[in-house]
């Protein structure tokens, strides 16, 4: 099985240029926003005569991680790193290997890729996004205002994002990600932000809540800059996303799980009294 892999290895480093994307491997689901405890299963349909298949995990900023592996007509087994890790389960029939996380966790978001060798070439999925909000705690909350008007191309916005945490003070890393009409996965497009003043504490007598807001400012737009952008802020050892602020522009029409979107997200700023038009 090692010499196996270092075949692997150099097949990628090798054959870069004979390699297809994601013809012979399909994922389903580009985009999955769950939440903390849910359980997912990513599904990955492939040649049922591939030698090789197998589920690597990214998380934002990080090097691709291998979880799961399987050899032709051979059970699924995970990697050391994550063998121990009850919550995951793989199973592997004609066509398929599929990936089961259960009772998701913060440290869960990331893009989870499927590859497969097939005639000594490997292929990867398009990818999918697992992007996780947690339910059962508010100490720590990203808030994203969403914009009220469509604007005209050449016009310019500032996105932005408030996070208001009661514990773990010090440095956020905050990424911007912009996920247009489904074609594509999200794409990160910043990857600081742009603090627009200092962290603020609550003005409540011995309240450890503090508020940092970070915008991304956007100017002279055109058409392929429509989209839902998330805020996602890396702090106290897990990534929190924030529910989209979507970007209409004029010419653009909007494909319908947009605009199921913006109804969610306009729903849940109702809900919790942040709703405020940028």
């Amino acid at each position: 099985r090692k010499y196996f892999m270092v075949c692997l290895v150099r097949t990628v480093l090798f054959s870069s240029s004979h390699t297809t994307l994601a013809v012979y491997v399909n994922q389903s689901s580009l985009l999955m926003r769950v939440q903390t405890g849910d359980t997912v299963t990513l599904t990955c349909t492939c040649p049922k005569d591939e030698l090789f298949v197998a589920w690597f995990k990214q998380p934002v900023g990080q090097k691709p991680q291998l979880m799961a592996k399987a050899y032709y007509l051979a059970d699924g087994e995970f990697s050391e790193a994550f063998k121990k890790m009850e919550r995951l389960s793989v199973q592997k029939i004609d066509g398929s290997f599929n990936l089961t996380i259960s009772r998701l966790e913060p440290s869960d978001s990331a893009v989870y890729y499927c590859a497969a060798v097939f005639y000594y070439e490997i292929t990867f999925g398009n990818g999918t996004f697992i992007m996780l909000t947690d339910k059962k705690s508010d100490s720590r909350t990203v808030v994203q205002q969403p914009l009220c008007d469509t604007v005209q191309p050449g016009d310019s916005v500032l996105l932005q994002c408030t996070i208001v945490s009661e514990s773990c003070a010090g440095e956020h890393s905050v990424y911007w990600f912009r996920h247009g009409s489904g074609e594509s996965l999200p794409g990160v497009i910043y990857t600081k932000g742009n603090r627009s003043d200092k962290c603020k504490k609550s003005s409540e007598a011995g309240s450890p809540t503090q508020s940092c807001v970070y915008s991304l400012p956007m100017r002279n737009l055109n058409l392929s800059d429509a989209g839902t952008y998330y805020c996602a802020v890396a702090m106290c050892g897990e990534m929190l996303f924030g529910n989209g602020t979507i970007l209409n522009i004029e010419g653009v029409s909007a494909p319908l799980g947009i605009l199921t979107l913006c109804l969610e997200i306009y729903s849940q700023h109702l809900h919790t009294g942040h709703y405020k038009c940028l």
